[in-house]
Parts: C-alpha cells; structure tokens; sequence
C-alpha cells in the first residue's frame, strides 16, 4: 500500500491547506500538458489529495490504511475510486483549471494583452558604431489606429459588453477525462479579451483598432556600441487593441575598419618599422579615427613591443576614452646591398 502522505510530501499532521498546497506544487510539475509532465506522477498525486483532500476519506485512511467505497473496504490503489473522481458532483472530484493551474497558464482576466516584439538588423560603419550617429528605419507593421488611437470604435466612448463572454474577456470550457474534470479559460475570439466592443466600428480600422503600416522611427545608436550588441526600444514593437505595445530591438553589425582592431574601449594597430629605426628611434605619421599624428619611436624598440596614445580609443562612459594600442613590427631586410653587408659585420663585431 502506498503512503498518500508520502506521495504528497506532508507529514501527517500537515491542515488542509498544506494538502492542497502540495497537491498544487506536484500538479504543476507533472500536469501531462507541461513539458515537465508526467501522467503517471500526476495520476499517483491525483490518488493521493482526492483522499487527503476529503475529510471523510481521510480519516479512514488515518484509521485504517484504507478508504471505503462501495459498502466494501479496499486497500492500496483500490482505495481510489475513479468512478466518483470523473462525477465532479457532491462525495466525487473535480479539477478547476482557473484554480489549481492558475499560476501555470496564467488569467485571461488580469493579463496584460501585448504586441508582438520585432527584432532587425542594422550595419553600421566603424567610426559611426565608436562615435555614435542618427539613423531611420522604416518598418512595414502593426500599428495603433490613428482616427480611433487603438480602441476599435468611431468614438472611444461607445463601446459596449461583449455579448460572447459577457465582459469577463475569457470563456471557460469543461471537459471531462479519465483523471476527472477539468475547467480551463481561453482569451475570448469576439473582444480580444478585453470584455467591450466597439457599437459603432471606425471607418479607419474596421473596429480592429489596429491595421498595417509603414512607420519611419528614429534610431539613436550610442558611442561605443559593439558588433553584436543589441538596442532595445521599448513600446516601438506591433501594437496591439486593448494592449501594450511589443518592444522593437535591434541588432547591430559593425563593419570591419581596414586600419583598426577593436579590444574593448581600446583600440589596436599594426605598425611597420625600419630595422634602423628600431635601432636609432624615429618618428612615423600613423591613423586615428579623427586625424593622422606623429608617432615617436624610441630607440632599442623591440619587435611585439605596444606603444600606447592615451584618449584615442572607444568613448567611455562619462566622456573618457579607451587607448589606441600600437604594435610595433621591425622589418627586417631580406637582401642586403655590399656596403650593408659590411656594416652590419661591424655591429655583429662589436656585440650588437
């Protein structure tokens, strides 16, 4: 004989409302319509709180280890009358779905209703991604009615019950099953959800409220942003009647630079030097992002050695800016002419 205690997770001298609250817990877990779900487990869970859950039959369970039906005594699984659990009448069991399953599906009464979000792409030139620019999208959607402003009627005012689900916003539908019966509640097809409709339809929208347009929206891209990085413009998705609008985001690709490498808020470049002037130091003129600069060389330089220029990278928050990393590559001859030759024997002589 199963433990129904056990089943549940509750000790024996758990109230009524514990029973249930677990009950609760394991029917979300196991209900067979969520992906987590098991009928088997939500079967066994069923069993146990239609015993628990009834003061009678939970008191010969106590006393006896068994519940009584039929005029016969029944242990074990036996115990559980399936006959009475599907009646959903006085002494049976029934499942109310907007009760039981409310924090699972959710209520079509206080649910907010919310458009659909967009999501685009967007290509940006380098500079205009580390400086940040002004741009306009435009976007063939679902937007707001502009003669009603979204309500669906010729004058927001007129607006009546919905007749098919007398204002609530939502139907409930029972149906019955071999694990009892079970309430559930859609969104009403006729008012959206929203319990009214229009008495007189706008001309502008057929009373939908909403309707299919193109839109042109300004799109601010701040300094700074990277390759990948999304902008989210809140309410700037579909519309929808009765609702919220969705959120519109936007993905950013940023076109390589043929100078520059970005690391962070800084920003890195190759720099090809003479093998002399690695030597004897020099000065070389070398890009930035708004104009060319001299660029001292000390002497003795190594090939791989970073020189830094502070303030010529990514903007920072606050109006700072990352560096500009340069790497220094010696090139080395590959040929060398007589007199060269000579004189790189010499330096060899002298150690160098």
């Amino acid at each position: 004989m199963k433990d129904y205690y056990d089943i549940l997770g509750v000790k024996k001298s758990a109230s009524e409302s514990e029973i249930k609250k677990a009950f609760r817990a394991l029917a979300q877990k196991y209900h067979p319509d969520k992906k987590t779900g098991d009928e088997a487990k939500f079967k066994e869970a069923s069993e146990a709180y239609a015993v628990l859950g009834d003061k009678k039959k939970r008191a010969e369970y106590d006393a006896y280890g068994r519940t009584f039906a039929g005029g016969g005594p029944r242990g074990g699984f036996d115990g559980f009358d399936f006959s009475q659990f599907q009646q959903g009448h006085s002494g049976g069991f029934e499942f109310d779905l907007g009760d039981i399953f409310s924090e699972v599906f959710g209520s079509h009464r206080t649910r907010v209703r919310r458009g659909r979000d967009i999501s685009m792409d967007v290509e940006l030139d380098f500079k205009d991604a580390v400086f940040g620019v002004e741009r306009s999208i435009l976007l063939n959607k679902i937007a707001a009615c502009a003669t009603c402003t979204g309500s669906g009627a010729k004058d927001k005012s007129e607006m009546k019950t919905c007749g098919t689900c007398n204002g609530n916003g939502s139907i409930r539908e029972t149906r019955r099953s071999m694990l009892g019966t079970f309430t559930s509640t859609r969104e009403c097809s006729e008012c959206h959800g929203i319990g009214k409709i229009p008495k007189t339809p706008c001309e502008g929208c057929k009373g939908q409220g909403v309707y299919r347009q193109q839109e042109e929206i300004k799109l601010s891209i701040p300094a700074g942003i990277d390759n990948g990085e999304m902008i989210r413009l809140p309410g700037r998705g579909e519309a929808v009647r009765g609702g919220e609008s969705g959120d519109l985001y936007v993905k950013v690709h940023v076109r390589p630079h043929k100078d520059f490498i970005r690391s962070g808020k800084n920003l890195r470049l190759n720099l090809n030097v003479k093998l002399t002037d690695a030597l004897l130091g020099g000065s070389y003129t070398i890009p930035t992002l708004e104009k060319s600069i001299e660029l001292k060389i000390p002497a003795g330089i190594t090939h791989g050695e970073v020189l830094r220029v502070p303030g010529k990278g990514i903007p920072r928050e606050h109006g700072t800016r990352g560096d500009l990393l340069v790497t220094v590559r010696i090139d080395l001859p590959k040929k060398l002419s007589r007199n060269a030759q000579k004189l790189v024997e010499e330096l060899r002589k002298e150690g160098v």
